[in-house]
């Protein structure tokens, strides 16, 4: 089935239209980076990483610095598929042992640098940054940050990354049923009666009841629910097969929150070069559908307003993720920004705010830099050097 409508006569939207690309294989990874002066031709990672390194040996103690000499921030004008350890969270024993990965962290042990989303203050932001309408936004970011849960390995993940020598994760492991985590972000909500958008949308629907996996085996499916779209990594949902096997956990803002999940999603849009997935998600649960929309309208106001205040101040190079590390509840991340690489007419960023293993997917904020409102910008993993990268942009 397919459905069309239109958002206030922007972009049109077609369900199960995905996107694919071929996976091509290059034994040959080289690219120049220029570093305002030094000028070095990049063969490897460990190249990138040693690279990567320079200028942060100055980082004190505080979990939270920031520095506001830009001189030790590396140039825009790299070229080439950059690729690292993905920070997708595997549990054997699935949901019971996330709080051990947590505990057991190799990368951030005790996590200083994470701040949980319910104790996130002004005093958080750095010098000139605490702003009441910044905090505002990156609570809001907050609320529509979901955990993803994925239980089958799609047989058709490739070898490699495109263009790369680099290993795509989980390969050849479709007969594992091991719970893997990422994080992934909520986006442009509708809802629908009767297959009618209800919200300034319009256009028809294929669908006149809801779809959802509930309203599927029902004798009478609700005639009311919403839609919404959540990007995440495709290294974290590759494709329908694993879609259909896709949990996702919304308002775990603390270990003891309830638990609120969607258990039916389909793959919207999905291009392994970028790393990027768009999941196309139902619910007629009313509680849900209504709350969903009151944190979008709040985003989309709090949005304009930062966007305004800070379009022209990239020069903090500030940028926050919000994700479920190791699969816990959320937390918030500080940083900057360091290098801008571009790939082909697309560009990643690195950056020093902090991720772990459950990170990938979350949406990558960087302020003043990007057209924040519809900017799907991932977290695709980290270096060796303690980086952590984005997907393309």
């Amino acid at each position: 089935m397919t459905k069309i409508f239109y958002s206030m006569g922007s972009t049109l939207s077609t369900r199960h239209n995905k996107e694919t690309i071929q996976t091509k294989n290059s034994t040959d990874l080289s690219l120049s980076y220029d570093t305002g002066g030094l000028n070095v031709c990049l063969k490897d990672q460990t190249d990138l990483a040693d690279l990567s390194s320079l200028g942060n040996e100055n980082q004190n103690a505080d979990p939270h610095h920031f520095t506001s000499d830009q001189s030790e921030v590396l140039s825009d004008d790299a070229e080439g598929p950059l690729i690292g350890d993905h920070e997708t969270q595997e549990s054997e024993g699935g949901e019971a042992d996330l709080h051990n990965y947590l505990v057991g962290c190799k990368k951030n042990p005790g996590h200083r640098q994470f701040i949980p989303v319910d104790t996130f203050t002004l005093k958080h932001l750095p010098e000139g940054l605490q702003d009441q309408n910044l905090y505002e936004y990156i609570k809001v970011t907050a609320d529509q940050t979901v955990r993803v849960n994925v239980n089958v390995i799609s047989p058709h993940r490739p070898e490699f990354w495109p263009k790369t020598t680099q290993p795509y994760p989980f390969y050849n492991m479709s007969k594992r049923r091991n719970l893997r985590t990422g994080s992934g972000r909520m986006w442009s909500v509708n809802k629908f009666q009767d297959g009618v958008p209800q919200d300034g949308h319009y256009g028809f629907n294929a669908y006149t009841k809801c779809w959802c996996r509930k309203c599927e085996v029902s004798d009478s499916p609700s005639n009311m629910w919403w839609e919404f779209d959540v990007s995440t990594a495709t290294h974290v949902v590759f494709d329908d097969i694993e879609a259909s096997h896709t949990t996702l956990r919304l308002f775990y803002d603390r270990d003891e929150s309830p638990m609120v999940s969607i258990n039916k999603v389909s793959v919207k849009y999905v291009k392994m070069e970028h790393d990027l997935c768009v999941l196309n998600c139902v619910t007629c649960d009313k509680n849900v559908g209504y709350k969903l929309m009151e944190i979008f309208k709040h985003y989309e106001n709090i949005w304009e307003k930062v966007w305004n205040k800070y379009s022209d101040r990239s020069q903090h190079k500030f940028l926050f993720i919000v994700s479920h590390p190791h699969g816990c509840s959320k937390q918030v991340s500080v940083g900057q920004w360091k290098d801008k690489l571009k790939v082909g007419d697309r560009f990643k960023l690195t950056y020093t705010t902090c991720t772990c293993p459950g990170s990938s997917g979350a949406h990558v904020n960087c302020l003043g830099y990007f057209v924040w409102s519809w900017s799907n910008l991932v977290h695709s993993g980290g270096f060796k050097s303690g980086l952590n990268y984005s997907g393309l942009g």
